[in-house]
């Protein structure tokens, strides 16, 4: 169970996304974004070691807001081999430093994403411990599939990050988690088909006037992209 701590980060997640944003590929503004949190929710990391958050910032820099879905891992420690997926280090009120590393790289939030299109895991709400978000939906992935997050390849492109799992047992193709970096509303239209798509995550989060959304955060589909 992740325990949410009542205290302070500095820099802040907005502070270090603010500089690590820009420097992605799918990164759609111009300039420094101007960050708000717009939504999210959580995992849980089994082991009790890495904290896993799926946010969503809105950034109001450019002519219209775009809203980025960033998930991210706390660490106590550096995560070998990971110093490409470093988002920053900030001092935590109570836990002291942490490592904050791109959740797409990091194989503890890759497992537990697919361990919950397997109806494996169960979101939690963002900001409350021990409460579980029923507002997250999801298009549960056939049981029998067995990805492996360990063995994964992860590739950042213009529309998002795709995570390449291979063939698994069920699927003799290369599966692929795509994970959605700008968000869409539903319907808007993604580019899977439905006979593409194996499992996905659909959640919310709130424009800069205040209406409510959903959208697409993740998607289980066949082949690569």
């Amino acid at each position: 169970m992740a325990v949410i701590h009542r205290t302070t980060m500095e820099p802040g997640k907005l502070q270090l996304l603010a500089a690590w944003l820009p420097t992605r590929p799918w990164y759609a503004g111009a300039g420094a974004p101007e960050l708000a949190r717009a939504g999210g929710f959580r995992l849980d990391d089994p082991e009790g070691e890495v904290g896993m958050e799926f946010m969503v910032v809105t950034d109001t820099s450019g002519d219209r807001p775009v809203a980025y879905h960033v998930p991210v891992t706390y660490r106590g420690a550096p995560l070998d081999g990971a110093g490409d997926a470093l988002v920053g280090t900030s001092e935590h009120g109570v836990l002291g430093r942490r490592w904050v590393y791109d959740g797409a790289q990091d194989p503890v939030l890759v497992a537990r994403l697919l361990a919950l299109m397997r109806g494996r895991a169960v979101p939690q709400a963002q900001s409350l411990s021990d409460t579980p978000d029923p507002s997250v939906a999801v298009g549960e992935a056939p049981a029998g599939l067995a990805a492996v997050a360990a063995s994964a390849t992860t590739r950042d492109g213009k529309h998002g990050t795709d995570i390449v799992l291979g063939a698994t047992a069920d699927e003799e193709a290369p599966v692929t988690l795509r994970v959605r970096r700008v968000l869409l509303p539903e319907g808007s239209g993604d580019g899977d088909t439905d006979a593409d798509v194996l499992g996905h995550v659909t959640a919310g989060w709130s424009l800069p006037e205040g209406e409510e959304i959903r959208g697409r955060f993740a998607v289980l589909a066949r082949g690569p992209r």
